[in-house]
């Protein structure tokens, strides 16, 4: 077990640093406030001093006020685009697979004995039927890293992000015509997560496992942003500098930051309801409890709760299994979970393990888009918020690894999983290394 602390503390160290970054062209500041993650995403859209997303100074200081318009915290529509980002940043972040509860070795105790029932290393991320045994214990730590690429398709540098201004009484959307303006936001984000999970499970019974799960969360962000107005006409109500004769239409953004932390701990336990030598049928359940943050994103804060059926067989060392369950969460969309793989052994040390694992989005999705903007006058036309589609977040997952068996006993586990299905905030690769004892 020192050897396991000593590998993971390594790889903790060894965790992507975030470096301060200065602005973009000159016309604002980098950010350096105090709060959360989800407080720096929101100054990428801070153009001025006046300490809020799309105040502009000086449309205020020089046409009585016009530059509160664009603010997202009293504009519904626009408010929604950015609780959209952070809200899928977050939900994504705790959202991770888990490993597989059980690890080496398990058995059956027939008249008293053991009975081994497994004669691989077992999965990674999916599931068997098969109880560890009264007594025996599983403990292991991973480490996952990953760097998001894309938010449903769209790439994180390419995200645009259209405001429209306010409707002010009494005339409709267009009236009068400085309604017309509209301010675009370019975003350029990189998003890493690394996260260290230690884990247990243990056989109270030869039919039931229960088992913890602690992530500690580290998740870091750089952002910049180029804001550009597009006026009805000239002179315009709305700038970033210069007045309204000789307006700034153009502005930057930068911003970075990071955060450490306990993430969403996981209760699980296992009953298996019926097993044979060759194969079996079980119940897990799990629950995430909200510890982490989700104002750093390192938790999704909200409770939630997932149960599984779990059937596996073999064929001589062939060992595949099918996972089906219904997963509960708290503020976020429920979902449909299915997944199915196998474990091969290739010699007494090594064994490879595969799955694919997929997430169906029940409902409609909470991560929703607002609507698209009709301006009336003086010829109707639409302003289209955001490049990013409106869609069901489905994820579909490839998930391929190894595992061996090391001379002093503990597991070595390498494993990489892929994406293969557009949906939700995403990466190409989450790569996962650990090391697993049974006992």
């Amino acid at each position: 077990m020192r050897t396991v602390r000593a590998a993971l503390g390594l790889l903790l160290c060894l965790a992507p640093a975030v470096p301060a970054q200065g602005p973009i062209g000159t016309s604002t500041p980098t950010t350096t406030s105090t709060g959360g993650l989800r407080d720096r995403i929101r100054e990428l859209f801070s153009f001025g001093s006046c300490g809020r997303p799309l105040c502009l100074d000086n449309s205020i200081n020089a046409t009585n006020g016009h530059g509160d318009h664009f603010v997202p915290d009293i504009i519904a529509n626009n408010g929604a685009i950015l609780s959209f980002l952070t809200d899928a940043i977050a939900a994504s972040a705790a959202n991770l697979p888990l490993s597989a509860t059980t690890s080496g070795a398990t058995f059956r105790f027939v008249g008293g004995l053991p009975v081994r029932t497994s004669t691989s290393l077992g999965p990674i991320f999916g599931e068997r039927a098969q109880t560890l045994g009264k007594g025996r214990f599983v403990v292991g730590a991973h480490v996952t890293g990953l760097n998001f690429t894309s938010l449903r398709g769209v790439p994180l540098n390419q995200i645009t992000l259209n405001f429209s201004h306010d409707d002010v009484p009494p005339e409709g959307l267009g009236q009068p015509l400085r309604e017309n303006d509209v301010l675009q936001v370019r975003l350029d984000l990189a998003l890493n997560v690394l996260v260290t999970t230690a884990f247990t499970t243990w056989g109270i019974t030869d039919h039931v496992d229960v088992g913890l799960a602690v992530p500690l969360v580290h998740t870091s962000m750089t952002g910049r942003s180029t804001g550009q107005f597009f006026p009805f006409g000239i002179p315009t109500s709305h700038f970033f500098a210069g007045d309204s004769a000789n307006p700034v239409l153009t502005a930057n953004a930068a911003t970075f930051g990071s955060a450490t932390g306990i993430g969403d701990i996981v209760l699980r336990t296992k009953w298996s309801v019926r097993s044979t030598e060759d194969a079996g049928v079980a119940v897990m359940a799990d629950a995430r409890l909200p510890t982490g943050s989700d104002e750093d994103l390192t938790g999704s804060g909200n409770f939630a709760l997932r149960a599984l059926l779990l059937a596996s067989t073999k064929f001589g060392d062939f060992s595949p299994h099918l996972n089906l369950g219904y997963a509960l969460r708290g503020g976020r969309n429920d979902a449909v979970l299915a997944s199915t793989g196998f474990d091969q052994p290739l010699s007494d040390w090594a064994t490879l393990a595969a799955d694919v694992l997929t997430e169906w989005q029940v409902g409609e999705s909470s991560l929703t888009l607002p609507n698209v903007v009709t301006i009336t006058y003086p010829v109707e036309r639409t302003i289209t918020p955001t490049n990013i589609p409106n869609m069901k977040d489905h994820r579909v997952y490839g998930s391929f690894g190894m595992k061996f068996r090391t001379p002093g006993g503990p597991i070595v586990v390498a494993n990489a999983l892929m994406p293969l299905r557009r949906g939700g905030l995403e990466t190409r690769l989450i790569w996962t290394l650990g090391l697993d004892g049974n006992f």
